[in-house]
C-alpha cells in the first residue's frame, strides 16, 4: 500500500492507484524557438492534467481536494468517475478495477458514483422539467417500474433537498442558482449513490447560499451514508466539511493530511503558502503571508525534479529539489508529504 493510501484507516471504499491522466496537443513550443522552426517543425506535447495520483477514501469519509486553479482538481474528480478515460493508473471501486472494464459492464456502477457539477445554470437541462430530469436516472437504471412510482421519488427527492413537491412541474430557468444546485444535487441522488464527487459545487453561488449547500450536503452524507470527494479552491469550506485534506500541485498530490493537523502546521511550502493567503476568525491576529513568485509552470513541460521548486520559498534548497521528483512519503502517523525538505 502506498503512502498515500496508507493514511485512511478503514477499507477504502474508492482508491486510486497512480492514476495518470494527459491530454493530446496539436503543437508545443518553446519559448525560445525560431518562427522558422515553428514554421517547419512539429512538437507534439502531452499536457499532464493528473500525473501520478494515488489515493484512499473510505466509507462515510469526506476528502477535500485543494489547490490553484489548473492545478487538475476537477479533471481528476472527472477521471475517478471516468467521464474522462484514464491514460494509466487503477480506479478501485470496492476492490473492483473500474479502469478494465468495458462500457456495458461499467454501467451498474455508474448509479454509485455520481457527480455534483460545478455551475447549476449549464448543468441543468432547459428543456426538461425539474421531474424529467429526476425522473431520467430512475428510467435509466431502472429503479422505478411505474409513474406513479418515479413520481413518488422525485417527490422525495425534492423533499432532502429543501425544495416542494410542485417544483418537478417548473423548468431550471425559474429557479434561483442555490435552488438548481439542490436540483442538481437531487439528480446525483436520485440512484441513491454510495460515493459522490462534488465539484466545487459552491463557487457560483452567493456566498449567503453558501452556507446552507454546504450545511445539506453534510446532512445528506449523515443521512444516506455518503462518501465525498469534495473540490474546491475555498480553504474555509474545506476546513469545515473535510475529514481529510489533499493538496494538489501541477497534477500532483504534495500533502494529505486530516484537516485539523493540516490547517494547524502544513509541512509542505506549497500548502504553507496556500493557508497563509487564508483570512483568520479573529482580525486582530495575523499571519504571514507568503507570497510565491513567478506563474504556475505549464503542464506541457513541468519543471525537473520537484515540481514546486522554480516558486519554492525554501532558501538553500538541497540538489535533489532540482533533480529528483520527490516521493510522497509519510514523515509522521497520518502526514504524507512530498518534499525533500519537510520534516
Amino acid at each position: 500500500m502506498s503512502a498515500a493510501t496508507s493514511t485512511s484507516t478503514s477499507t477504502p471504499l474508492v482508491e486510486l492507484v497512480g492514476l495518470v491522466k494527459h491530454f493530446a496537443t496539436k503543437v508545443a513550443w518553446p519559448r525560445t524557438a525560431s518562427p522558422l522552426r515553428r514554421a517547419l517543425t512539429r512538437m507534439p506535447a502531452q499536457v499532464r492534467a493528473v500525473d501520478g495520483v494515488s489515493l484512499a477514501i473510505a466509507q462515510g469519509e469526506t476528502v477535500g481536494l485543494v489547490g490553484e486553479s489548473g492545478c487538475g482538481k476537477s479533471t481528476l474528480g472527472r477521471t475517478v468517475l471516468r467521464l474522462l478515460e484514464p491514460t494509466q493508473g487503477k480506479i478501485l471501486y470496492d476492490g473492483k478495477d473500474l479502469t478494465t472494464l468495458p462500457p456495458g459492464e461499467l454501467r451498474p456502477y455508474r448509479r454509485h458514483l455520481q457527480m455534483i457539477f460545478q455551475d447549476p445554470y449549464a448543468s441543468l437541462n432547459p428543456r426538461m422539467t425539474v421531474g424529467a430530469t429526476l425522473s431520467e436516472p430512475l428510467e435509466i437504471h431502472k429503479l422505478a417500474a411505474t409513474r406513479a412510482q418515479r413520481d413518488e421519488r422525485v417527490a422525495e427527492l425534492l423533499g432532502k433537498v429543501g425544495l416542494r413537491p410542485d417544483a418537478a412541474r417548473r423548468y431550471p430557468h425559474e429557479f434561483s442558482g442555490g435552488q438548481r444546485q439542490r436540483i442538481g444535487i437531487a439528480r446525483a441522488l436520485a440512484v441513491r449513490p454510495r460515493f459522490i464527487v462534488a465539484d466545487e459545487p459552491i463557487s457560483a453561488l452567493d456566498v449567503s447560499i453558501q452556507a446552507q449547500i454546504v450545511n445539506l450536503l453534510q446532512d445528506l452524507q449523515k443521512a444516506e451514508n455518503l462518501t465525498y470527494l469534495f473540490i474546491s479552491h475555498d480553504l474555509k469550506v474545506v476546513q469545515h466539511i473535510a475529514d481529510r485534506v489533499a493538496v494538489m500541485y501541477l497534477g500532483k498530490v504534495v500533502e494529505l493530511a486530516d484537516a485539523p493537523s493540516l490547517y494547524k502546521e502544513p509541512l509542505h511550502p506549497y500548502t504553507k503558502a496556500l493557508l497563509s493567503a487564508v483570512p483568520l476568525p479573529d482580525p486582530s491576529k495575523k499571519r504571514p503571508r507568503i507570497l510565491l513568485e513567478g506563474d504556475v509552470p505549464s503542464p506541457v513541460r513541468p519543471p525537473s525534479g520537484c515540481p514546486f521548486h522554480p516558486r519554492c520559498p525554501v532558501k538553500d534548497k538541497p540538489r535533489e529539489c532540482f533533480d529528483v521528483p520527490p516521493p510522497l512519503r509519510q514523515i509522521r502517523p497520518g502526514r504524507v508529504v512530498a518534499c525533500h525538505v519537510a520534516t
